[in-house]
């Protein structure tokens, strides 16, 4: 009889152990289980976070057509940078987007074009310029300010020339009225290398651009008259846009630059100060919305991912220094 009883405590016993031990066991799996969600979760919010970040980055503080900022009175800045050309972020189509958006905005006190350009494309320039004249005939409410920075030269003071007044900062590059067409000559380099140029055309004067044809004098003076018409236009577009305040002399459209101190004194600037002096002091709200064009999301996004892969690849390389002091 004991003897069974001692048996049936035996089994208790295992029993009991086996008990705990499957406890553990499932205890330790659903511990296991609540860290690899709680793992997950964390990963979710921290990758959530990064894109928050990066989108943060990558977004520029103004839209492009600013209505989501047209909230009270507000001076509108657009940014032209760069070369003005068709396929460039100064191009007329970007900058005439941005100017329309600017005016239509009901809460708009007045507009800066904030200039540093040292000029481009006269085509360009001349559908801004007219733009401009045009929006301000049918918004006369809202004047137009244009502050040079660093440079506003040649088709970006063409530009310029079409707003109500002119601001540069006293060392600012302002000027240049002229127009230019360049090119290099290799007919006598041909010549010493013993190449024979073969050109065929059909019209008599189709390739009297060619670098490696001699240039013929009635083709140099009919593309200086071109230019001359061009330079006319230049000129007629300055003259109107300035008025009485230009004071003309001999050098005023010879293609020379002035400081913005110099040119204050010519007539080819109204005043100087920057962007906030102009919001603040002469449109008088310095509250400031960003018109000004911007590339869209996904082309950011190329462009910083290509720019960090580009770093990385260079790293690896060895060829990333950066500048230092010696």
């Amino acid at each position: 009889m004991s003897d069974n009883i001692q048996e049936n405590t035996g089994k208790s016993d295992d029993g009991w152990q086996q008990d705990v031990l499957t406890k553990l066991v499932f205890a330790s799996l659903n511990e296991q289980r609540r860290s690899r969600r709680w793992n997950i979760a964390f990963k979710a919010i921290f990758l959530a976070y990064l894109i928050v970040v990066l989108l943060v980055m990558l977004l520029p503080s103004g839209s492009g057509d600013g209505e989501r900022f047209s909230v009270g009175k507000h001076t509108a800045l657009i940014d032209i940078k760069g070369i003005i050309a068709p396929d460039a972020k100064a191009s007329a189509d970007r900058i005439i987007n941005a100017l329309r958006n600017a005016f239509k905005d009901k809460n708009t006190a007045g507009i800066i074009l904030r200039i540093n350009s040292p000029g481009g494309s006269p085509v360009q320039s001349g559908y801004v310029y007219d733009e401009i004249k045009r929006l301000r005939a049918l918004h006369k409410d809202v004047k137009v300010y244009a502050v040079i920075a660093d440079i506003g030269a040649s088709g970006a003071y063409y530009i310029a020339s079409s707003a109500d007044e002119i601001y540069a900062d006293k060392a600012s590059i302002v000027g240049s009225i002229g127009v230019v067409m360049n090119g290099f000559g290799f007919v006598e380099t041909l010549h010493k290398l013993g190449i024979e140029r073969r050109l065929y055309t059909a019209g008599e004067h189709k390739g009297f651009l060619d670098p490696f044809s001699p240039q013929r004098k009635e083709e140099t003076a009919y593309i200086k008259q071109l230019l001359e018409n061009v330079h006319k236009q230049f000129i007629k577009a300055v003259r109107d846009g300035r008025g009485v305040r230009l004071k003309e002399d001999a050098n005023t459209f010879s293609g020379l630059v002035w400081t913005g101190e110099e040119s204050l004194k010519n007539g080819l600037i109204d005043g100087l100060g920057n962007s906030s002096y102009v919001a603040r002091d002469i449109i008088k709200v310095d509250k400031i919305v960003d018109f000004s064009p911007h590339d869209d999301f996904f082309e950011r996004l190329a462009q910083q991912m290509g720019t960090s892969v580009s770093q990385s690849l260079l790293q690896q390389m060895g060829l990333n220094h950066s500048p230092g002091l010696q």
